[in-house]
């Protein structure tokens, strides 16, 4: 079959024939129509990724959707290595084989998927999110942190502020549900100013952060009381991303001074079944009222030449 093949961790997958794979006990054979270029897809490729195994050659992609051999249009995942989904057939666990709504069309469902489920999961498995609390949003520009911004408000998010460095997708977000806005392209002081105002002021319930790094210091940083007569609210900080950097200074003391609670939302954090119960519960939603989602449809076989492009709040599905 012809598969976009991830032969060495310092280059883009190439477009070539790989063994075809054969399902095995508790599997299916998917025939996929497409498959989205997601941030993990990229991370595995380059082998940084926590799930790597290091091992290769190894088909590209985490999910997708296609086909099952009696014609069952399904939302696949969780693909045995070496098989991906970047393919013209995958294996798919039984368990991760789900039936797609009608009103999901294939391409949607590929590039939607994975960058709603890191925000519903989060919400809903990870912080225990309750309709009426407040949400943040730490790189609410790109993506998965647009399509967070909705996943809230559907939840039933009181207020929704989003915090991105984007100055043209800043101006769009207030339009997909967020009640206010705040630029990370400012100077630290000011910035922490600005969220310390939201979190004494309306009040933040639960972060979620698609970035790490610097924005989640001056985020934690706003967090952090000073004296010894302040009572804190419980704030719920929910690590997804690190896009803005791998790691972070934490003084010990944001933590004796908050009520701050410290979480993580990925594979491992969140259980497999939660994952799907994520997704199951989205794709209903999504058919029932579709979320503003946009999609860049390619060729599976231009897969090396578009691997590096910039996602500009759009996400690449490729089509075998």
């Amino acid at each position: 079959m012809n598969a976009a093949v991830v032969q060495t961790f310092d280059a883009p997958p190439r477009y070539t024939s790989f063994e075809d794979p054969v399902a095995g006990d508790g599997e299916r054979l998917v025939n996929v129509s497409a498959a989205g270029l997601h941030p993990i897809v990229k991370a595995l490729a380059k082998g940084t990724h926590y799930g790597s195994s290091g091992t290769l050659p190894f088909v590209a992609g985490v999910d997708g959707v296609g086909k099952l051999n009696d014609g069952t249009r399904v939302f696949f995942g969780i693909s045995r290595s070496p098989f991906g989904t970047f393919a013209e057939h995958a294996l798919a666990a039984n368990w991760m084989c789900l039936p797609l709504p009608d009103g999901v069309d294939d391409v949607t469902a590929a590039g939607i998927a994975n960058p709603a489920m890191s925000s519903w999961a989060a919400l809903t498995a990870r912080a225990k999110f309750v309709a009426g609390e407040s949400v943040l949003i730490l790189g609410a520009t790109g993506v998965a942190g647009q399509l967070a911004i909705q996943v809230a408000k559907r939840l039933g998010a009181r207020r929704v502020v989003a915090a991105g460095r984007n100055p043209q997708a800043l101006q769009t977000l207030k339009a997909l549900g967020a009640d206010a806005v705040i630029s990370l392209d400012q100077e630290q002081g000011t910035l922490v100013s600005a969220f310390r105002d939201e979190i004494a002021g309306a009040g933040v319930d639960v972060v979620l952060d698609y970035l790490w790094g610097s924005p989640a210091e001056r985020v934690l940083e706003a967090i952090s009381q000073k004296g010894l007569k302040k009572a804190t609210a419980r704030i719920r900080f929910v690590q997804i991303g690190e896009s803005a950097g791998k790691s972070i200074t934490l003084p010990a003391a944001t933590l004796r001074s908050s009520a701050l609670e410290l979480l993580g939302s990925g594979f491992g954090s969140a259980s497999l079944d939660q994952i799907r119960e994520a997704l199951v519960a989205f794709f209903q939603v999504a058919a029932r009222e579709p979320f503003q989602f946009r999609t860049k449809v390619a060729p599976l076989k231009d897969v090396e030449a578009l691997w590096n492009e910039k996602d500009e709040g759009t996400r690449l599905v490729f089509q075998p």
